[in-house]
């Protein structure tokens, strides 16, 4: 019976050994495990990108045929290896960073070089029409042949991704002639974050309080879609339960998102549980109504009906940018069907977080987004007089992945893991001892009571009867 009791014991003190240990471990402050895996992060991180090469440009162009792509990469660049900067600690449990961004190509982990060419989309020629209302599409035109721009150009894959002079821009006397997909980036951040600390209440760790100075976005025109929700992905408050969405924000999507759980996994001997960016998160107004302010152009979201596809102009100074999942994945059949070579997959495509639960780290993540650029029909505009219809053209996805390494995995089971499965373990033993010396008893006393009756009852023979 002791033995039941200690082990029935053990469980609420293994508890609050395990919940002071978050308490004061999972606090961003100097000194404590959580900062210093948050102030630079100590498994690489790797961005691989896949470039789409068109096939067939010119008749694109000239006889309006449907686009054939096919994807080259991936080219892969080792990222967010510097470590956070311009931190301020602040009196109400928050602190502010940025992260300084930064790219270094890997050879050895890519399928190809800088210099490798693509064909793709001009960046400039598709974008401009969209950008000037339609009563100047002559001057557009006019303004594009002087350039002698095409819809489509080649370059490197180098140029592509970071930037190259552009002779539209150029011809245009534009203050920065240089563009890319992700220029600038080298040397630049995503703004200030103020994020809590955890000190006061650590429930609230590595929430986003601010982000550019503001409690909510600018964008979006919208007190719901201006929501800063969560954190940015790397961590989440601990105790983290199976049914709750985990929201975090990106600022390459311009807003927040939310994933879902799906499994338990294993992780190099530790327990995690892999959430997943559903179909719904990017879903149109109709399978989603909370979604309903993300839609900004009627005209070429079939009245707000398509999905698995935003529209981000509205924070890209109103470039047609659009982003999605990897090969539309989850999107409207429409957009998917429109562009060949496309194969949608979730094994390959989707977005997943692995989270260890109690201490809400987040110790695998593959966050694949896809950048897209959408071009309309002009009949003033040559280089768009033959397009049928509003298309969403794919430029690139990427695959940002990051796994804990052995030397952390191999900390992080020493300092929690094992700890906690031994504690489990002697609870359960000493529980099981219990119950069975218990049961052990029990039997034993049925049985010496029964002896005892069999022994103090009378038989026949015994039995003499005087006359």
């Amino acid at each position: 019976m002791v033995l039941v009791v200690i082990g029935g014991i053990l469980i609420p003190v293994g508890d609050k050994i395990i919940r002071d240990t978050i308490n004061k471990e999972g606090v961003i402050e100097e000194g404590t495990l959580a900062y210093e895996n948050w102030i630079q992060t100590g498994s690489p991180v790797y961005r691989q990108f896949w470039l789409f090469n068109v096939k067939n440009p010119s008749e694109i162009m000239n006889l309006g045929a449907k686009p054939v792509v096919e994807q080259k990469g991936p080219y892969t660049y080792r990222v967010r290896q510097l470590p956070k900067g311009n931190i301020t600690v602040n009196d109400n449990y928050t602190i502010s960073y940025q992260q300084p961004f930064s790219a270094v190509f890997e050879p050895n982990m890519s399928a190809g070089s800088e210099v490798d060419r693509i064909t793709a989309l001009n960046l400039a020629a598709a974008a401009l029409p969209s950008l000037l209302p339609v009563e100047s599409h002559g001057f557009v035109n006019l303004f594009l042949k002087l350039a002698k721009a095409s819809l489509f150009q080649n370059r490197t894959v180098g140029e592509l991704l970071w930037g190259y002079e552009d002779p539209i821009l150029k011809l245009a006397n534009y203050k920065d002639t240089i563009t890319g997909i992700f220029y600038p980036y080298n040397g630049t951040s995503d703004g200030i974050y103020n994020v809590y600390t955890g000190k006061d209440d650590i429930s609230k760790v590595a929430i986003i309080d601010r982000w550019m100075y503001k409690k909510k976005l600018t964008f979006w025109n919208d007190s719901f879609c201006d929501m800063i929700n969560g954190t940015d992905a790397s961590s989440f408050p601990p105790f983290v339960h199976d049914k709750e969405k985990l929201y975090f924000f990106s600022s390459d999507i311009c807003r927040s998102i939310f994933a879902e759980y799906e499994q338990k996994i294993i992780l190099k001997s530790i327990p995690v549980r892999r959430f997943v960016v559903p179909p719904l998160a990017l879903g149109s107004s109709v399978d989603n109504p909370d979604n309903h302010c993300y839609c900004k152009d009627m005209s070429v979201s079939e009245n707000c009906t398509f999905g698995g596809i935003l529209g981000i102009s509205v924070c890209k100074e109103g470039k047609p940018i659009y982003i999605s999942l990897p090969h539309f994945l989850y999107a409207s059949d429409e957009i998917v069907n429109a562009i060949d070579g496309l194969n949608p997959n979730k094994e390959e495509h989707q977005t997943y977080l692995d989270v260890e639960p109690i201490t809400g780290f987040t110790l695998r993540v593959a966050k694949r987004i896809q950048i897209n650029l959408m071009f309309k029909p002009s009949k003033k505009i040559g280089i768009l007089k033959n397009i049928k219809k509003p298309t969403y053209f794919p430029l690139v996805w990427l695959n940002e992945t990051g796994t804990l390494d052995d030397e952390t995995a191999n900390m992080f089971r020493n300092s929690l893991t094992t700890p906690m499965t031994t504690l489990g373990i002697v609870q359960l033993t000493l529980m099981c001892i219990g119950c069975v010396m218990i049961i052990a008893c029990m039997i034993a006393l049925c049985q010496t009571s029964s002896t005892k009756k069999a022994i103090n009852k009378p038989t026949d023979t015994a039995i003499i009867t005087i006359r």
